[in-house]
């Protein structure tokens, strides 16, 4: 009589034939598992295109995202309208508004008269030459002779305030003449 040792189910022989097998049949199903995972979508940058629909599914269906659109605050954000123009130049430690500026001063007056509602912020701002303190109160001071002649035009009082930065804020950081020049200025901020 021939004795067999006995193995449980499923088990494999030992004399080592089934190991490759094994291993064939492991390589197998890892290759098969790495081949179903999701693969990141191609992102679509500088194209012009929208973005494309969202793949996973929500109560309202697929999600779109768009870009954060600017919002329109108002006409003086538009090259084409008059109030677009909001700069008033000065001379050399001056307060006194040149009569090129009085028709800038002129518009924004009568757009705040028909929009009582709006309020703006007059900027006074100031070259580099000079002290902190005195460019500080020649910025108050240009910024106080606009608002004196936007008062005369018919504004209300409460719908102006007025703000010095002095040299603190420069539209130009050179240090010449034409930098100074675009640094003596009010600006009348919505």
């Amino acid at each position: 009589m021939i004795l067999t040792p006995i193995r449980s189910r499923g088990a494999p022989p030992r004399d080592g034939t089934a190991l490759p097998g094994a291993l064939l049949a492991l390589t197998l199903l890892l290759a098969g598992c790495a081949g179903t995972q999701p693969q990141p979508e191609p992102q679509t940058v500088g194209t012009g295109l929208p973005p494309p629909l969202s793949a996973t599914p929500s109560v309202a269906g697929p999600v779109r995202t768009e870009p954060a659109r600017p919002t329109y605050r108002g006409p003086w954000e538009d090259p084409a309208s008059p109030l677009y123009h909001h700069t008033i130049y000065f001379d050399y430690d001056s307060t006194e508004i040149r009569p090129q500026y009085l028709d800038v001063i002129r518009t924004h007056s009568a757009y705040l008269g028909m929009t009582k509602g709006q309020r703006v912020t007059l900027e006074g701002n100031t070259d580099e030459r000079g002290t902190r303190e005195y460019n500080l109160a020649l910025g108050d001071r240009r910024a106080e002779s606009v608002r004196q002649l936007m008062l005369a035009e018919g504004i209300t009082a409460d719908q102006l305030a007025t703000l010095s930065y002095g040299e603190e804020k420069p539209a130009d950081p050179g240090h010449s003449e034409t930098a100074w020049r675009l640094n003596r200025r009010v600006i009348i901020h919505y």
